[in-house]
């Protein structure tokens, strides 16, 4: 007998979700109709085939037990929402231009807070969690990190995993329903084009809260009291207006690479994502949809500079964070009006030590079998590398 089909239904989801907290409030409204698109989606477009379907109405539930039990907490704790995000660091850049591995470094300054893994798939402590112990979400962020590469072994080339490691805070934006993390596990290029036509604010509200409450763990957790976060999300380069308005004292480090070299590498690590979780994949259609969504983002990014916004940004290019990283980070704290001590470099030198790309395997791709030509990319990314890659300044 065939196993019933899972279930993606929004009414369904939410109701397993009360079941399982016991909590009816989900918070700020604007998460339904965005959740809803999300559900459409998946259901008409995404191809999705039965694991596929079981990742994401789990990955739902999850989203709304953890959207019932925040609320929770910022109702018994009222204080969380009074922690200040003070002077943020925002790292965007293209995908594969370099900033994880600034995101990485820099997040191993004590005095920095950076979004772990662990703390971004789950960012609400789990029931019973006791604050003078080990996180219990730590296990299970590696049990997950563990499956995904045992599904996609190529990510181990593409992306380092670490469930204990600063990652991308688009993955607190998910928690709104309102990010692009969907469109990493499902070819849904309607579902893309619906997100971005919506105002993006209510996500990075959503954003902030939650980063307020991982600041408020963190301090309960013992890690320390850190002067600024740093975070990192090329997301950002798609909406840098709602970044700013959120947090109005925002400094932004934007890396720069060639998209000739980049663009074929993110389609490669769309596929490996998006296939084992599809009934089929078409390789070079799921890249040329994020080349196309990585040139809008782009160009938002440079409009939004030349309207008044380029004291904001910094500029690191590829090149330079390969052949002389803690420079340019020195650079960086100049910047953002940090000291740039002895301490905060060791620190820095021994996570490198630790993590050098050699222990690593290499990433193998072509151009051509994700749909791709370099004429192609030169002239669909003509502006920003006229801007940025050509006219790149030597130091």
């Amino acid at each position: 007998m065939a196993n019933p089909v899972v279930s993606l239904d929004a009414d369904l989801l939410r109701q397993q979700a009360r079941a399982e907290t016991g909590l009816e409030d989900f918070g700020d409204e604007s998460h339904v109709d965005a959740m809803q698109h999300l559900l459409d989606a998946l259901n008409t477009e995404a191809n999705l085939n039965e694991a596929g379907r079981a990742m994401f109405a789990g990955r739902i539930r999850n989203i709304l037990v953890c959207r019932l039990r925040a609320e929770d907490w910022f109702r018994r704790h009222p204080e969380i929402l009074e922690e200040e995000i003070r002077a943020p660091l925002a790292i965007v850049g293209l995908p594969r231009t370099g900033t994880t591995m600034m995101h990485r470094t820099i997040g191993a300054d004590h005095r920095m807070y950076a979004p772990l893994w662990y703390e971004v798939r789950y960012p609400v402590p789990f029931p019973g969690t006791d604050f003078n112990g080990i996180d219990p979400r730590i296990a299970v962020a590696e049990a997950e990190v563990a499956a995904m590469l045992e599904a996609s072994p190529e990510l181990a080339s593409i992306h380092p995993m670490d469930a204990r490691g600063p990652d991308e805070d688009i993955m607190l934006l998910e928690q709104s329903f309102f990010s692009g993390v969907p469109e990493s596990f499902a070819h849904m290029p309607s579902y893309g084009a619906w997100l971005d036509r919506q105002d993006q604010r209510p996500g990075y509200r959503y954003l902030k809260r939650l980063l307020q409450f991982l600041q408020w763990q963190k301090k309960r957790f013992g890690q320390g009291s850190g002067e600024r976060w740093v975070l990192k999300a090329p997301h950002h380069l798609r909406y840098p207006a709602a970044l700013c308005e959120t947090f109005p004292d925002v400094s932004i480090l934007q890396t720069h690479r060639d998209p000739v070299q980049t663009i074929p590498s993110y389609g490669s690590m769309m596929h490996a994502l998006i296939s084992p979780l599809a009934n089929a994949s078409d390789k070079a259609a799921i890249a040329q949809h994020w080349a196309g969504h990585w040139d809008r983002a782009m160009r938002a990014t440079m409009q939004f500079r030349d309207a008044g916004h380029e004291h904001r940004f910094l500029d690191v290019w590829y090149q330079d964070t390969v052949a002389k990283p803690l420079e340019e980070i020195r650079r960086l704290y100049d910047f953002i009006g940090m000291p740039f001590t002895e301490e905060a470099r060791a620190e820095m030198e021994k996570w490198r030590d630790l993590n050098r790309r050699e222990e690593r395997p290499s990433h193998q791709y072509t151009l051509e079998e994700y749909g791709f030509t370099e004429q192609g990319l030169k002239k669909s990314f003509h502006e920003y590398r006229e801007r940025y890659i050509l006219a790149r300044p030597t130091r």
